[in-house]
């Protein structure tokens, strides 16, 4: 059973306020988080800096409490400290004191190991107390920043403690990060591990990407604009290309791909979400039970090639296209549209964040000339307001118990259903194609799409 959201409490005293007015700020009732985790780079770097910036942006009550837990020698100011720094060097609004020392007031930390039960004792207590002083209501989110092989000592440490189960009118929550699993077995096992200390309305996934504004106005685009859907059916489009490109290299990053694999850490989470917001039918409303509905019916209706070795590339270091089908009768000579390719809607995800629409357009002049024209939007030159951080949106969204943006156990696993298989036949091929840096990708990639007769677009 889904846990009951905060909106009612947003603003009580204010009865002209419609909680399901989606356009005014939705503000998290009485709440807290305790952080596992606090010592890596996604807690520093991006967790912290969410917290601080909905605060900046009046998104938090007024006795927002945060909890670190680690394995460090700290006193509560040691991990404000800590907090300090990592909001100075990486949030993203202005740094103002008042709202420093409002938020800091909160910042309680733990010492401990995740299998000590004096430590975990100590977390009890120090919410408890955090209830009484900053009435935070026993609602209490718990943010596993941690590997997951770590889970299950965790979850089991708060069942253990009483720390998953809320008292009646409160709440309880754990948010974990991707990779969800290593495979479809590794998976089933962690949503086993999750589900038998928390309720499934309680588990929250994050996958950053679904928080990125124009991940989710891939959605607004496609349904509230008729110039769109009449023709988003594969009558009309050819094929779709999601290409995630980065410009600099895996760097410090080479141990992690190493252990859990890019394709395991992007294709499985993002890549696979962004397949099904763009492939789904229109849900019948966007509640989170209506969207993963659809998304889940696209997941579970792919079927995979059988010569995998034809239809699939991997390649090795030593991002949203949707290409429509040409017209059928193409009334000009062939010298007059040589340089025509087709028309393609470009939706960059990051870090120009935006819209590109390619077609068709007569070039100045006395003869009939067409050539391909682009028509771009960016949301840097639209919108007065900067895109939150994507874990700005998602943090809110847990402590409001909104989940639409959160992939459900099912849809996990049917994508570890599509993915096994592939991964397993490239286990079995031996060493990828290598590739060099700067380049596109292995030869083997556009041998595949030149098979169809199709070639990969470069950004």
């Amino acid at each position: 059973m889904t846990p009951p959201t905060d909106t009612d409490q947003d603003q009580p005293n204010n009865p002209l306020r419609d909680p399901e007015d989606r356009r005014l700020p939705r503000i998290a009732g009485p709440c807290g988080m305790v952080l596992f985790g606090v010592t890596g780079d996604l807690s520093r770097k991006k967790i912290m800096p969410a917290i601080y910036d909905l605060a900046n942006r009046g998104l938090l009550p007024p006795g927002f409490s945060l909890v670190g837990f680690a394995r460090r020698d700290w006193a509560d100011q040691d991990f404000a400290q800590i907090v300090h720094d990592s909001v100075r060097e990486h949030a993203r609004t202005e740094f103002r004191e008042e709202v420093w020392r409002q938020l800091s007031e909160g910042f309680r930390f733990v010492p401990g190991d995740f299998n000590d039960d004096q430590a975990f004792d100590h977390l009890r207590r120090t919410i408890e107390e955090l209830d009484e002083e900053r009435g935070t209501g026993g609602n209490h989110a718990f943010y596993l920043a941690i590997p997951p092989s770590f889970f299950g000592d965790v979850a089991d440490q708060l069942k253990e403690h009483g720390l998953a189960r809320p008292q009646k009118g409160s709440w309880r929550r754990v948010v974990v990060e991707k990779p969800f699993g290593h495979d479809l077995q590794s998976a089933r096992q962690l949503n086993d591990i999750l589900g038998q200390v928390f309720d499934s309305g309680s588990i929250f996934r994050i996958d950053h990407y679904l928080g990125k504004e124009t991940v989710q106005n891939i959605l607004a685009m496609r349904f509230a604009n008729n110039l769109f859907e009449p023709i988003w059916n594969g009558n009309y489009v050819d094929h779709v290309q999601i290409t995630m490109a980065e410009d600099v290299g895996i760097g410090g990053r080479a141990g992690y791909y190493d252990g859990v694999g890019a394709a395991r850490d992007v294709i499985q989470n993002h890549l696979m979400q962004l397949m099904a917001l763009v492939a789904m039918e229109e849900p019948t409303s966007f509640d989170a039970e209506s969207l993963r509905s659809e998304k889940l019916k696209v997941l579970s209706s792919v079927v995979l090639p059988e010569r995998l070795d034809l239809n699939t590339a991997r390649g090795q270091y030593t991002a949203v296209a949707v290409v429509f089908k040409r017209a059928p009768h193409l009334p000009f000579s062939a010298t007059a549209t040589e340089e025509l390719t087709t028309n393609t809607l470009v939706i960059r995800v990051q870090p120009d964040e935006g819209m590109t629409i390619r077609f068709g357009a007569k070039v100045p002049g006395t003869a009939m000339e067409i050539r391909d024209v682009n028509m771009d939007f960016a949301y840097g030159g639209s919108f007065t307001e900067s895109s939150p951080e994507a874990y700005e949106r998602l943090i809110l969204d847990v402590l409001l118990g909104d989940p639409p943006l959160f992939p459900r156990h099912e849809e996990v696993e049917v994508s570890w259903k599509i993915l096994d298989p592939i991964l397993a036949h490239w286990a079995s091929k031996g060493r990828p194609d290598t590739y060099g840096p700067g380049t596109w990708g292995p030869k083997s990639a556009d041998d595949m799409l030149a098979r169809s007769g199709r070639k990969w677009r470069r950004p």
